[in-house]
C-alpha cells in the first residue's frame, strides 16, 4: 500500500488529474454499463470500486482504472448466456463471477505472475486488441440503428443487413452526430473538454429540443444510491463455466491493466509494480462484483488523460472515484436523458481506437507467420472467446519458438570422432579422438538445452553407431531440462547395451543434482565419471 507521501506530494496536479479523468470516465461508464446488460448503474459503480480500490491498493501510482471495452465484452456474454438459463439470478451468477476472478488476480499478484502475464507476443496481443475492437462495434451497430444490443457477435452480425435496411432515422442520426464529435474533436480544445462529454452534452440537448420523448431511447432513471452488497449465487452446473470465466476476466484484466501500466510507465518515466497491481485491481474487482459493478482494469485513454492534467499519484484514481461516487449518490438524475444511440456512438470510437491499426497498416510488409497468428487470434476471439484465443495464440507462437531454439541450440552441441564434424574441436581434442580410427565419439553439450533438442540430438548420434567410446561431456552446460537429461539416458543405455564403454564428463552445482535425479552417474558408473577429454581417453 502506498504511504501518506505518495498521496500528498502532488495533491494539485492529482486533483486536477483525478477530476479530468472521472469527467472522460462517466459517458465511458454509462455506456460500458448499458452495454453489457447490467444497466448504466452497474458500470458507474464499477467505475467507482475499481477506479478506488485499484488507485489505492495497486501498483501503478498514475493509473486510472474502471470499466474497459475488453472486460465489458467478456461481462456482456457472460450475462447474456447465464440470463437465458435463469432469468431470475443471472445477474446475481454474473456478479459472482466478477467476485471470483477478483480473487483470481489477487492470487496471481501474490504468485508473482506480474512479469510473466504481460510475456505475451506482439501479433496475438494485436490480434486479441482488434478482435475486442471489432466486438465492440458489431454489438453496437443495433443501438446506433435504433434496435436493442446483444450480446452475441454472430447474432449481430447476422441482424447487421435487416438493420441497415430499415434503421430508426432519429437514433441513427444522433449516433452519427455523436460519432463525428468525438472523432473529429482533438487538440488543445479537447484537453479542456473531453470529446466523449462534448458528444453528449450536444447529443443530449438535440434530442431534448428537436425531438418527442419516445422518439429516441434514452437511458432513463438512474438510482441515487449507495452501491450495496449482491448476493452469491451459484448453480450447479454453471460452476465450471463459471470460473472458466472468472479466470477469462483475471487474465484479460491482468494483461489490459498491465500494459496500462506500461503505457504510464513511458510517460511517467517511473517503473511500476506488475504485482502490486494485480492485487489492488483484484481487490477492485472482487468488490465490485459484490457491489454489483462491472470488471474493470487499467483505462489506457483515462490514465494518459490523467497524467496530461497534471496526474501522477494514487490520489488522482482516488479523486476520479469519488467524484464519481457524487454523481451516483445525488448527481445521477442530471444524466438521464442522456440518448442511448450517443453512448452508442462513443463506444464505437472506443472499438475503432482498439484495433491495431499500426499493425494492420504494416501487414502486407511483415512476414507471413506473424499476420497468420494475428489474424488466427483476431478470428478466434470474435468467433470464439478471449482466452482459448490468448492461449491457442500463445501456444502456436511457443511451439515456432521452441523449435527455432532448437535448431540454434543443437547447432551448438558438438559430436565428432575427430575425423567427421571436428570443426568445432581443438587441435589436441581432434588428435585424441582421432586416434581412435573413428571408434571414439565426443557428444559435448554447451550452454542451455531445451527439451526441443532431444529427437534432433537423437537422429545426429545415430551416424555414430558403430562406435566403441562414448564420452559425453556436460561439464559446460548452463541449464540441463529433464527431457534432455532422459534423452542422455536413453542414448547411454543405447551405448551400454551394444557393448560400448561410455565415459562421464560431469557438471557441477545444478546439473549435478540433475544427473543424480535420473542416476545418470549410477548407470554409468564412478569410475567411468571424470574431469576431462584427456582423462576419459
Amino acid at each position: 500500500m502506498y504511504s501518506r507521501r505518495d498521496f500528498i506530494q502532488n495533491v494539485r496536479g492529482d486533483l486536477f488529474g483525478g477530476i479530468t479523468a472521472a469527467v472522460v470516465a462517466l459517458p465511458l461508464a454509462l455506456a460500458f454499463g448499458i452495454s453489457s446488460g447490467a444497466g448504466a448503474v452497474a458500470g458507474l459503480y464499477g467505475a467507482i470500486v475499481v477506479g478506488f480500490f485499484a488507485a489505492v491498493f495497486g501498483g501503478t501510482p498514475s493509473q486510472i482504472s474502471g470499466p474497459t471495452g475488453p472486460m465489458t465484452v467478456v461481462m456482456t456474454a457472460m450475462t447474456a448466456s447465464y440470463a437465458a438459463r435463469y432469468p431470475d439470478s443471472g445477474l446475481a451468477l454474473a456478479f459472482t463471477t466478477v467476485m471470483l476472478g477478483g480473487c483470481f488476480q489477487i492470487l496471481f499478484g501474490l504468485a508473482r505472475l506480474g512479469k510473466y502475464i504481460i510475456m505475451v507476443p506482439y501479433p496475438v496481443i494485436s490480434g486479441f486488441m482488434s478482435g475486442i475492437g471489432a466486438i465492440i462495434i458489431l454489438l453496437q451497430l443495433g443501438p446506433l440503428l435504433g434496435f436493442s444490443g446483444g450480446g452475441n457477435v454472430l447474432e449481430a452480425v447476422r441482424s447487421v443487413p435487416g438493420q441497415f435496411a430499415d434503421p430508426h432515422l432519429p437514433t441513427l442520426a444522433i449516433g452519427l452526430l455523436t460519432l463525428a464529435i468525438v472523432v473529429l474533436w482533438r487538440g488543445r480544445a479537447a484537453r479542456l473538454v473531453p470529446s466523449p462529454l462534448l458528444g453528449l452534452v450536444v447529443a443530449t440537448a438535440v434530442v431534448q429540443s428537436v425531438f418527442a420523448a419516445d422518439d429516441v431511447a434514452r437511458i432513463g432513471e438512474i438510482p441515487t444510491a449507495l452501491p450495496s452488497v449482491q448476493s452469491l449465487a451459484f448453480e450447479a452446473d454453471l460452476l465450471q463455466e463459471m470460473v472458466v470465466n472468472a479466470l477469462m476476466l483475471a487474465v484479460l484484466g491482468a494483461i489490459d491493466s498491465l500494459l496500462t501500466s506500461l503505457v504510464a510507465d513511458n510517460i511517467t518515466s517511473s517503473h511500476h509494480d506488475s504485482d502490486r497491481e494485480l492485487i489492488g485491481q483484484g481487490i477492485g474487482n472482487g468488490l465490485a462484483g459484490l457491489l454489483g459493478g462491472l470488471p474493470g482494469a487499467g483505462a489506457t485513454m483515462r490514465t494518459v488523460v490523467n497524467v496530461r492534467a497534471g496526474g501522477g499519484g494514487p490520489l488522482s484514481g482516488a479523486v476520479h472515484a469519488l467524484l464519481l461516487l457524487a454523481i451516483a449518490t445525488g448527481l445521477g438524475r442530471f444524466f438521464e436523458a442522456i440518448p442511448l444511440a450517443a453512448l452508442a456512438g462513443i463506444l464505437v470510437k472506443v472499438g475503432i481506437d482498439i484495433v491495431d491499426w499500426p499493425f494492420l497498416r504494416r501487414m502486407h510488409r511483415l512476414p507471413v507467420f506473424p499476420v497468420a497468428l494475428m489474424i488466427l487470434v483476431f478470428s478466434l476471439t470474435v468467433f470464439v472467446d478471449l482466452i482459448t484465443a490468448v492461449f491457442v495464440g500463445v501456444f502456436v507462437k511457443n511451439l515456432v519458438t521452441i523449435e527455432k531454439l532448437s535448431h540454434l541450440q543443437l547447432g551448438g552441441v558438438v559430436l565428432s570422432d575427430g575425423l567427421r564434424e571436428a570443426e568445432a574441436l581443438s587441435t589436441p581434442e581432434r588428435g585424441r579422438l582421432a586416434a581412435g580410427g573413428g571408434e571414439t565419439v565426443l557428444l559435448r553439450i554447451t550452454g542451455p538445452v531445451s527439451y526441443g533438442v532431444g529427437r534432433g540430438l537423437k537422429q545426429r548420434v545415430r551416424q555414430y553407431d558403430e562406435c566403441r567410446i562414448l564420452v559425453v561431456d556436460i561439464s559446460a552446460a548452463t541449464i540441463i531440462g529433464v527431457s534432455t537429461l532422459i534423452v542422455l539416458e536413453e542414448l547411454v543405455r543405447s551405448a551400454l547395451a551394444r557393448g560400448a564403454a561410455v565415459k562421464l564428463i560431469t557438471a557441477s552445482g545444478a546439473e549435478a543434482r540433475a544427473l543424480e535425479q535420473v542416476r545418470l552417474r549410477e548407470l554409468v558408473g564412478d569410475e567411468n565419471c571424470v574431469d576431462s577429454l584427456a582423462h576419459a581417453l
